[in-house]
């Protein structure tokens, strides 16, 4: 994917932020110094360095813990579709559990 373009700003705007940079107490601008001694998270704090790894984007889903499901392609009729969604979230499993019902488990 690729990596969003961040609007320009004009050289006006750019000076308002430097001067709201150089103001500002709670977060002075590292010096060369402070800056060549920086470390790597995952040297400073290498679980949350490992966390952020490891942490899954909205909507992506992770391996399953035991794989019991398989993943198939199958044409519905639109009634019965429209029929679970009807009930909200959850009508994928809902159809799931309606067919496992069918065949007696």
């Amino acid at each position: 994917m690729p990596k969003a373009r961040l609007p320009e700003i004009s050289d006006e705007e750019e000076d308002a932020v430097q001067k709201m940079i150089a103001e500002d107490p709670d977060n002075p601008e590292l010096t060369e110094e402070e800056f060549a001694r920086a470390r790597p998270l995952t040297e400073v704090l290498p679980d949350l360095a490992e966390a952020f790894r490891r942490a899954r984007r909205p909507g992506e889903r992770g391996p399953q813990k035991a794989p019991t499901k398989e993943f198939v392609s199958l044409r519905l009729d639109r009634a019965v579709v429209e029929h679970f969604k009807r009930g909200g979230e959850g009508w994928r499993a809902r159809i799931n559990d309606t067919l496992k019902k069918a065949i007696g488990i």
